[in-house]
């Protein structure tokens, strides 16, 4: 609506030239009809005088007309004969042969449709009936100029929704798909394609889809004119998005695949810019199984501007495989992250993804949320992955023990099928959903304990293993009919030994396995110190290698040993793992190394697996070669820029217990040469640390956060806009450590960057309540002083206000001691300045104390108000002008002053009678003022003076 000017101005030299005199340049409210309204001028009615110009045979005439329509309208809507009288000459006019004469009236039609919703009641078809069809009419017209406004109209019109549904179903949709149509004319079919694209989102779903989508589709296909499936590719996600999920999938991925196979390159460009849309209207089946293999061959594409489209749109494109469930996050309202959505609006959803709700809830605070398994009491399908390939039997065979033989049968089926999927995503998972267990439940309260959710604790030692073994084999004995050579002491450590083979092959990939073989090489260690005999000893290795020889090499081998009644042995030495085990999580030894994994960083982090199954790996892979320094060079230059800007977006679809994928990327982003990379991450520091957690982001993001404190200002700054929202994610203990480092912030690479002090005093208003009196005392108070006497006034205003908070921190914390020495200070530093700028500034100082009630009135009257009064002897003018204010606006308007009896009311007065009375004029008009009168603000007088 914006966009359509009413009226052009600078008519009046035209306007002298057909005869307008009458109309000088002292009218300047004049209306462009307001010719009609003269009386006797040709002895004419308005009306009759309206139709003569309308249809005179001088341009400019008509165009003024056509100029001045609303008014017009305006002018006889009180009669409905010379309403509909008026209606029939616009109609007229719009047949008008001059192109000039058509714009100028279609113009005029969103503010006359307007006018007419406004007075619908008594001219409700007026639009439909008259105006409609002339901008029906005019999509066809021959002139470039007025299609193109007839279509801006339209799709003003529409978005203004002030056109009928049966308008739309009726005039507007059969003429585009007349222009549309195959034989029709080229320049036609492009501007019609481009019309029903855009109005595809302010339809509703169901026209869209009956009337316009079966010819989107046949444009999309378009083998003559690529410029028509230019514009389709361009606006697919818009139609796609309009349309929905089903319709979506069923007609229009395939028309996609189409183009994204296109022989030119612009068509597979477009297709790369739109692919986030595409994607986040399809089911995540067809995103991962259709979208991912469309999107890794655009990636691939031989055409550098393809591919270039490609990687800016795969951050986004990953964004879609999100989960609020599986990354224990939801987004608010308001754009904000917050952790853990509340149970209703927590959904799980199919596929992969799924698994991840149990272990993410109960890592969220929710356990009244969490979902057990009835095989796995709470543990994820990704654990149960890498689980299977060491001891799944184990788990199972556990429960098998103690639960009666109807229950056995089932257990072992769910088993069975626990360990088919677990085989066929080993090579895939297995390292990665450990540790993203490891990660995710670290958050997790005591009251949560499961055994299933710690995998990979140390056995005890040998002592206690072989007393519970004893009476363990009393009670299998009666149970289980298990043989006796089993149950020798050296069961524990040829498990021990057993489960050493297991990790021997993720030794490499994982420094958590690392760290595990060498307990369990302890362990074993301390097993051969004992008791046992060396004739035992080899009984128990032999039986090891028996046992390790019947290990199942593939899904069918497994499945049949663990339903094989044959193998009562393993039943019997995961009985006893699994039990000592139990027994061991009730020391603190384990709780001890679980406490060191899960906080202490090992030296083989860098090393880390990067496989996952929230996206699919390929994805991942792409993304993380972005900053690959041979993509620049071959890709984009900027590829590393983009690659920083989506990073908490894959971050957040990956979950932090997959933040081990990204470490890496993200460090090697925020050491990048290219200072607008990192200042890219400065400025997403802080929404990282939300999704990661307060661990992860002590350990990996802190550091970080300390390189970009000391970068360049351009970098510092992102930081210091969200500095308050990254503190507070922080412990207290490391948040303290950062009060010394604060002050760095006064001191940029150029002096005139004013903003980044003005920025710095902003933060620090939020960051007080962080922090407790004596800290801000001995750290952010000098900050806030030395801001004060900045050589900027923007930056000396905001930091006035910061003195006030913290006034206001120490007086509302007990802390009225730390309150009065602040206020000595202020006394100091500001009322005895010898420039005048900083007695202002103590007397603004003191009218914001007063005007916030920051501090009790006995405190400031005792404390501050004397020095407030001596500043009426001031000789600079301007300190007397600001204290006049304070006095008559501020201070004078409290109940504690109004008060009659009181006894520092009459010397106040005093005071403001003796500036009432001063030489300077300002001085004296702001102490007469009264405060309803006070039109000034004092910010602006500061800026003034």
């Amino acid at each position: 609506m914006a966009e359509i000017p009413l009226y052009f101005v600078d008519l009046q030299d035209d306007l002298d030239d057909f005869g307008f005199e009458d109309y000088g340049p002292d009218c300047d409210s004049m209306r462009i009809t307001a010719f009609l309204d003269i009386p006797g001028q040709d002895n004419l009615t308005p009306l009759a005088r309206l139709e003569k110009y309308a249809f005179s045979d001088n341009i400019f005439n008509r165009q003024i007309i056509a100029r001045g329509l609303l008014d017009v309208f305006r002018n006889f809507s009180n009669n409905e004969e010379d309403f509909l009288t008026v209606m029939e000459i616009v109609v007229r006019l719009s047949e008008d042969a001059e192109p000039t004469v058509r714009t100028e009236l279609m113009e005029q039609i969103p503010p006359i449709a307007i006018f007419l919703q406004e007075s619908r009641p008594n001219f409700p078809l007026a639009f439909s009936e008259y105006l409609m069809p002339i901008v029906v009419r005019y999509l066809t017209d021959p002139n470039n100029q007025v299609r193109k406004s007839s279509q801006e109209v339209l799709l003003i019109l529409l978005e203004q929704d002030l056109i009928f549904q049966n308008d739309i179903e009726n005039k507007v949709c059969p003429i585009l798909l007349d222009l549309s149509a195959p034989d029709s004319d080229d320049e036609y079919k492009a501007e019609a394609v481009n019309i029903i694209c855009k109005m595809a989102s302010m339809l509703s779903k169901s026209t869209v889809e009956r009337l316009l989508l079966p010819r989107f589709c046949e444009l999309c296909g378009d083998g003559k004119l690529f410029q028509v499936r230019k514009v389709c590719a361009t606006n697919f996600g818009d139609v796609c998005n309009a349309v929905g999920q089903e319709a979506t999938e069923k007609f229009l991925i395939p028309k996609f695949f189409e183009l994204c196979s296109d022989s030119v390159w612009g068509m597979r460009k477009a297709c790369a810019e739109c692919f986030m849309a595409v994607s986040y209207t399809t089911s995540s089946e067809v995103r991962r199984t259709k979208l991912s293999p469309l999107f890794i061959n655009l990636i691939s594409d031989p055409c550098r501007w393809v591919r270039q489209a490609a990687f800016q749109s795969l951050g986004p494109f990953i964004s879609t495989f999100a989960n609020p469930s599986s990354a224990g996050l939801y987004i608010r309202e308001d754009g904000t992250l917050s952790i853990r959505p509340p149970a209703q609006d927590i959904t799980p959803i199919s596929g992969s993804t799924s698994s991840c709700v149990n272990i993410t809830s109960s890592c969220s605070g929710n356990p009244e949320h969490i979902k057990s398994d009835p095989l796995t009491e709470g543990i994820s399908i990704e654990t149960s992955n890498f689980l299977h390939v060491e001891n799944s039997h184990i788990s199972g065979m556990e429960k098998r023990m103690t639960c009666p033989a109807s229950a056995e049968e089932e257990l072992i089926q769910s088993c069975q099928s626990d360990s088919c999927y677990a085989i066929k995503d080993a090579n895939d998972s297995q390292v990665n959903n450990c540790q993203g267990l490891k990660k995710a439940c670290s958050g997790s309260s005591e009251d949560l304990f499961n055994n299933f959710l710690y995998w990979r604790t140390p056995l005890p030692d040998i002592s206690q293993d072989l007393e519970l073994l004893q009476t363990k084999t009393e009670q299998q004995e009666e149970g289980c009919c298990i043989p006796d050579t089993v149950c020798k002491k050296c069961v524990a450590s040829s498990e021990i030994k057993k489960v050493l083979e297991s990790l021997q092959e993720h030794m490499m990939n994982d420094p958590d396995v690392q760290a595990q073989v060498q307990v369990l090489s302890a362990a074993l260690r301390a097993a051969q110190l004992d008791s046992m005999s060396d004739s035992e000893i080899k009984n128990a290795e032999k039986s090891h290698e028996e046992v390790s020889s019947s290990e199942p090499s593939s899904t069918t081998e497994n499945q049949n040993t663990v339903s094989s009644a044959s193998s009562q042995n393993e039943l019997l030495e995961a009985k006893v793992i699994q039990s000592t085990d139990s027994e061991k999580r009730l020391n603190g030894t384990s709780e001890h190394l679980q406490k060191e994994q899960r906080f202490d960083p090992t030296p083989f982090e860098d090393h880390k697996s990067k496989l996952q199954d929230i996206i699919p790996q390929q994805l991942l892979d792409q993304y993380l070669s972005m900053t690959d320094p041979a993509r620049a060079q071959t890709v984009d230059t900027d590829i590393a820029k983009h690659c920083a800007y989506s990073l908490p977006g894959v971050a957040l679809t990956l979950g932090r217990q997959n933040w081990h994928c990204l470490k890496d990327t993200y460090e090697t982003l925020a050491s990048d040469v290219q200072w607008k990379v990192r200042r890219t991450l400065a400025f997403s520091i802080h929404e990282l640390a939300v999704i990661l957690g307060d661990q992860l982001t002590a350990a990996d993001l802190v550091p970080i956060f300390n390189g970009f404190l000391k970068d360049l200002d351009e970098v510092r700054i992102g930081v210091l806009k969200h500095l308050y929202d990254f503190l507070k994610l922080l412990h207290a203990d490391k948040r303290r450590e950062y009060l010394y480092q604060l002050q760095e912030f006064v001191v940029t690479d150029n002096s005139r960057n004013w903003r980044f002090r003005y920025e710095l005093a902003e933060q620090l208003i939020l960051i007080l309540e962080l922090y407790n009196p004596s800290d801000v005392y001995d750290y952010l108070m000098h900050i806030a002083l030395k801001l004060c006497a900045d050589k900027v006034s923007e930056v000396r205003w905001i930091s006035f206000k910061l003195v006030v908070a913290i006034l206001q921190k120490f007086y509302s914390n007990n802390a009225s001691a730390l309150g009065l020495n602040f206020i000595n200070e202020l006394i100091i530093r500001f009322r005895h300045c010898p420039k005048w700028v900083g007695r202002q500034a103590f007397a603004f100082i003191c009218q914001a104390v007063v005007r916030e009630e920051c501090i009790p009135v006995d405190q400031f009257v005792e404390h501050l108000l004397p020095s407030l009064l001596s500043l009426a002897s001031d000789p600079v003018p301007n300190v007397r002008v600001l204290l006049a204010k304070a006095l008559r606006q501020t201070l004078m308007e409290k109940a504690y002053f109004r008060n009659a009896g009181n006894p520092h009311l009459e010397v106040v007065e005093e005071t403001v009678l003796a500036l009432q009375s001063d030489r300077d004029q300002d001085v004296s008009f702001f102490a007469t003022l009264e405060p309803k009168r006070n039109i000034m603000d004092t910010a602006a007088l500061e800026k003034q003076n």
